[in-house]
Order: structure tokens, then sequence, then C-alpha cells
């Protein structure tokens, strides 16, 4: 489908899909939170977004999480996916769709299709095996990649496997994919992964299991075409989702505007899946014939006294803890702005309760509440047209309307830190401001001006040094919406405006202007 001129930008964001082994934790908070924001922010610039999350239902390491559990897999996979659709209420999430591998009625006809296509074009075959397998990761390792003997994701064990498996002819790619990143086909970001993605093709791709036996897998997956003995893999089940809940092998409406269309589709991923996003995937697709990812954003880990978060480790955390305590926009700041886009970061409740109390109570919360205090106190909660040597003069508008141009910049590159780290620095300018200007000092000037054109020079001090503050905060507000939507619409209503209002010009004379509540109340950080 071909992308015409008056059409928005058409855009495909998902994030990866989670084993339902246990309940969400902080660390996959961390993504769909990022990829959010993605989806927000593109939304607001007029492109046509799809965004979709999902869970991962079809593997062993759920199987065997249900009978530890002593429950039928599918009620204990059920049971956790539940959880996992229910994130978008308590972190505030924009999905469009959401897609359940084991039970979405899309998903087994299009990886059907999916292996039937690469099988017609001679990229699979059976033979036996015997390798080092870890169940956390689903994966085969070589010796060479364990660290003491052991998972290096999992600190784990690993099992002996042997059994015959259907293979998927990786070595057939490694020069079409070595091609592929060195044109910018596809982009992965930090360029730190991609270079480690170079160098694993450079030394050469080894052919990889894309079945496991129906008895290892208790039954519990998608059969292999014309081999019910086998189920296929679940990583290959598991990648499908993204073109499968497009419609693809069933109604394929939505892959022809999505996927295979000329818009953009982007993969936001953790660190430790990266192979299997820029390695297998493109393989997989440029064996069906289908397009493949045109950027992956690689984001690191969370770790808590420097253990990376995990549900198999035991150390996760539930973000919805910390939603209830903070608020769901507090939550979300700290992930995008303390934990820096594409590295490790360490979270701890003192980090959290610091940055709360700091920087949104006392920095922006307190510009926010002081300042429309002000317009209520002194210009009864509404303001007047600038004066017309306004916005000549003023100091703080011109460092406003820059803000956009930079947030832009910095979330095109997914640095989402980098973009709060910009509009803190405005917040800052702007309390400043209020410092150098003293409204309060113009408001005092009316009241004991002797003349008439004494008191309308200084309310005219007065209604400009708080119009510049409040089409300030108008800005930070737009600026602001993808990543705490809840804050911006609080924010805009106190303003007396709503969302969609043009920030670049100001709405604000005559607008009923209200400080009501703080948006971040202190005794919310002393729970």
């Amino acid at each position: 489908m071909t992308q015409t001129a008056n059409r928005s930008p058409v855009r495909y964001i998902t994030t990866a899909i989670p084993f339902v082994n246990a309940a969400p934790h902080l660390g996959f908070a961390l993504e769909v939170i990022q990829a959010d924001t993605l989806a927000r922010f593109h939304r607001q610039r007029g492109e046509d977004v799809r965004f979709l999350a999902g869970t991962d239902e079809n593997s062993i390491k759920n199987v065997r999480a249900a009978e530890a559990a002593g429950d039928s897999v599918a009620d204990f996979v059920a049971r956790n996916a539940a959880r996992f659709q229910a994130l978008p209420k308590s972190l505030n999430l924009s999905y469009d769709d959401f897609i359940r591998t084991s039970v979405d009625p899309r998903h087994t006809p299009g990886v059907t299709k999916l292996w039937q296509m690469c099988c017609d074009n001679g990229d699979i075959y059976k033979r036996s095996y015997k390798g080092l397998y870890c169940v956390g990761c689903e994966q085969f390792y070589r010796p060479d990649e364990l660290i003491d003997g052991r998972c290096p994701e999992h600190d784990a064990p690993l099992e002996e496997i042997e059994e015959e498996n259907w293979f998927f002819r990786l070595s057939n790619y490694t020069g079409r994919l070595r091609d592929l990143y060195r044109k910018g086909t596809i982009r992965v970001v930090p360029h730190a992964r991609q270079n480690e993605i170079s160098a694993l093709i450079e030394r050469g791709l080894e052919d990889f299991s894309i079945s496991r036996s129906a008895e290892r897998a208790r039954g519990w997956g998608i059969p292999v075409p014309g081999d019910p003995g086998q189920v296929i893999y679940v990583w290959f089940d598991a990648l499908a989702n993204y073109i499968t809940a497009l419609g693809y092998g069933s109604d394929e409406a939505g892959l022809a505007r999505y996927w295979t269309g000329t818009g953009a589709r982007d993969h936001v991923i953790g660190k430790g899946i990266t192979r299997f996003h820029a390695v297998y995937w493109p393989a997989i697709l440029l064996s069906a014939g289908l397009p493949l990812p045109t950027r992956i954003l690689v984001h690191g880990y969370l770790t808590t006294e420097g253990r990376k978060i995990s549900k198999s480790l035991g150390n996760a955390i539930d973000p919805t803890v910390y939603a209830q305590r903070f608020g769901t926009d507090a939550l979300r700041y700290f992930l995008l702005r303390h934990i820096r886009t594409t590295e490790d970061g360490d979270i701890s409740l003192e980090r959290f309760e610091k940055a709360y109390k700091s920087e949104l109570a006392g920095q922006l919360g307190n510009l926010v509440h002081r300042a429309l205090s002000m317009i209520e106190r002194y210009c009864g909660g509404t303001l007047c047209e600038p004066s017309p040597e306004f916005a000549e003069h003023d100091p703080l508008i011109p460092q406003a309307l820059g803000l956009p141009e930079t947030v832009t910049a910095h979330l095109n590159a997914y640095a989402f830190d980098r973009a709060l780290d910009a509009i803190w620095k405005l917040v800052a300018e702007a309390n400043k401001y209020v410092a150098d200007q003293q409204p309060w000092a113009h408001a005092k000037a009316v009241a004991v001006a002797q003349t008439a054109d004494e008191r309308q020079e200084a309310a005219n001090r007065l209604n400009d040094s708080l119009y510049s503050i409040a089409w300030t905060l108008q800005i930070i507000a737009a600026a602001l919406a993808p990543f705490m939507p809840s804050v911006c619409a609080q924010l805009l209503q106190k303003l007396g405006l709503q969302e969609g209002d043009d920030s670049r010009r100001p709405y604000l004379a005559g607008a009923t202007i209200t400080a009501g509540a703080p948006l971040f109340p202190m005794d919310r950080a002393a729970m």
C-alpha cells in the first residue's frame, strides 16, 4: 500500500511481549512506558500511530511455572496475562492493541503461514541436535557464551537437551544481514548494540532450532505444520506477533497499512533479547519476503542494589506499588529521566522519594502553584493580552519557545532523559524568572500608585510577568504530554486550556486560571 501525499505519516510501535510465568515487574514497566511515550509523541505530531503490546504464552518456561504452581497451563497463563492486560490502567498506557499468543484467533494462522513461507523458501529442515538450554531465556547457548558454566542472563545452570528439531537456515542470511546493517536499512539504538550485532554477524551465523518436542513442551504451543510431535519454538512464535496482530495470515488490511507500507516500524526491547530481534527476526522476514523493522531501541536493565530486576531472580518489584504511592506520572517521570535510556539504572525507594520531593513537588509543582496562586490573588484569575513591548523584551518566552524543537530532537533520538532534562532546565529558568521579576512587587506598586499612569504601568508589568510564566507553563505542559499525560491535562485545566491548543501561540487572555490543589502533594512522599 502506497502512502499518499495527504495522508499522515504512519508509524508502528511495539514492545517485546513478556513471558507470563509471573506477574509484571518494574523492568517491563520501563519498556512499556518508553514505548508509550514514543506513541504519544508521534500522535502529538499528527502521525498515524499503532501501538502494540501483548504476552508471550507458548513457552516451556510458562509450562514449568504452571506445574510448580499446581495449576493447569491455560488457567495459569490466563491469570498472569490478565495482570499484564491491566497495566494500561495503572501506568496510563495508550495501547491500540494487545495480543495474547495462546488464545488470540489472529496468531496461530499467522505463525503457521510464516513457517510455511520460510519452508517454501527452503530455509527449514529437520535434524538431531544436542546442546545446553536455558529455560529462562528459552535459548540454546554455546559453551563459550556461558559465565562459569552458567547462563549469562539468569546466573543459572543449563540443561543438556538432545532431540530432533526443525532448524532455520540462519547461515544463509549472513551476507544479506551484514549488508543491511552496513547500509543502515535497520538501525539499532544505541550504536554500541548495533556494533555488537555486526560483530556477531561477522563471526558467521549458525542455523538455529525453531521447534521443540511436544513431549518436552507438554503439548503446549502451536503444532509444527505436518509434524504433530513438535511444537513451534517460542521465539519463532513470539516474534511473529508483530505481524499476526496486524492480520498476517488472517485479515491483512492492517498489515498493508502498518507493516508492508512505507511507514516506520519501531521495536522497543530489552538488551537481553537483541539477538532475537536484530538477527533472527530480520532473517525470518527476509525468508518470508516481508519488510524489515526500521529501528530497534534497546534499553538497559533496571537494577536494585546492583542486581538485575527479574522474575527469575526473585527480586521483582511490582510497578503498581510505586504508581499507587507516588502517582502514575511520577513513576513515569522517574523511569524516563533517572534511568538513562539505553543504560542500566539502579532504582530504590530513597532515590524515588528524593526525585519526587525535589524535582516534582519542589521545582515544577512549586512553580505551578506559586504562579497560578499569584494570578488568582492579583488578577482575579484572568490575564489580559500583554503589552506591545512584551514579546520584544521578555527574557523567558524566547527560551520557552525553543523548547519544543529541543524535545523533538531528543525524542527522535530516543533520548527520553535528555528531553526531560531540557524541560526541567526551563522549569528552573521559570523559577528564576519569578524571583527576578517579583510579581508581588508589581502588585504592591499597583496598590500604592499615586496616579492613573503609574497604576497602569505597574499593572502592565504585573500582567506581563504573570502572562510570561503562564505561557511558559502552557509550553511546558505540551512538552510534558507524552511523558506525563495526566499532569499535562491537570496543568492545562488549571490554565483554563485544553489539550490540542497550540502552545506556540498563547490562549491565555480571558481564560479562567485556578491554582487548585498542588500537582504533587508532599504528603504522598511521606506515606
